[in-house]
């Protein structure tokens, strides 16, 4: 969502959903039948409160919770406890300096620096210190001015392979884009799937396709509902 269908914001609570992108994402989710989903960092409540109208296939938390085409939901239930220590210590580490924000998305949390960008290795070494305390059962995932800590065991990629399995994505050939490091999971299945993965801005990337900006996504998107 963030950088891909929406302009990236200071905050995450600062993003602005204007009434085209509504109005395009749901336009695609009735052209394709239902086989459009979100995957995102964000919370499934987060997303919903965005997007509002008809509920949307989403895996929200990098797939830690998933919302199925027939609405069903299923969560990743592990790795309660160390959170709790989590929460705590980014805490203190966002307290410590102006500019840091704890985002509590309830199975997993993130710490941005998008205001404070000097502060990198300050927050890269506390996540990565708390990470190393937790153990193998938890996961540190890089982001544009964001490390995130959550559960092991699942990604944006995995979350991509379960709607493929069914309904109503199962036999069609996927297409995922995506602006961001977080990314590069889905990408990977895209491509052992024979799908189109897209990289929207610069950077490396293992996705074979390219668009340059959120404006060219929905642009490209625009060409389908056209159609």
């Amino acid at each position: 969502m963030d950088g891909t269908l929406l302009e990236l914001a200071r905050t995450p609570d600062a993003v602005n959903v204007e009434s085209a992108t509504l109005d395009l994402v749901h336009g695609v989710h009735v052209i394709t039948g239902g086989a459009l989903a979100l995957i995102t960092g964000r919370s499934i409540e987060d997303v919903d409160r965005l997007f509002g109208g008809a509920p949307l296939p989403i895996a929200g938390q990098h797939g830690l919770e998933r919302r199925d085409g027939a609405g069903v939901w299923t969560t990743e239930s592990s790795g309660a406890a160390g959170l709790e220590l989590a929460r705590r210590r980014l805490t203190d580490v966002a307290d410590a300096f102006s500019g840091l924000l704890v985002e509590d998305k309830g199975r997993s949390l993130a710490l941005h620096y998008r205001a404070a960008p000097q502060l990198e290795s300050y927050v890269l070494d506390s996540v990565r210190s708390l990470g190393e305390e937790l153990g193998d059962e938890y996961a540190i995932q890089l982001g544009k001015y964001v490390v995130e800590l959550r559960p092991a065991g699942t990604d944006k990629g995995e979350a991509i392979r379960a709607f493929m399995h069914e309904e109503p994505f199962v036999g069609r050939r996927p297409v995922f884009i995506g602006d961001d490091v977080t990314d590069e999971h889905g990408f990977a299945v895209v491509n052992e799937m024979d799908g189109y993965a897209v990289k929207v801005g610069d950077g490396a990337t293992i996705a074979p396709w390219r668009l340059p900006d959120v404006r060219a996504v929905e642009h490209w998107l625009l060409g389908i509902t056209d159609d």
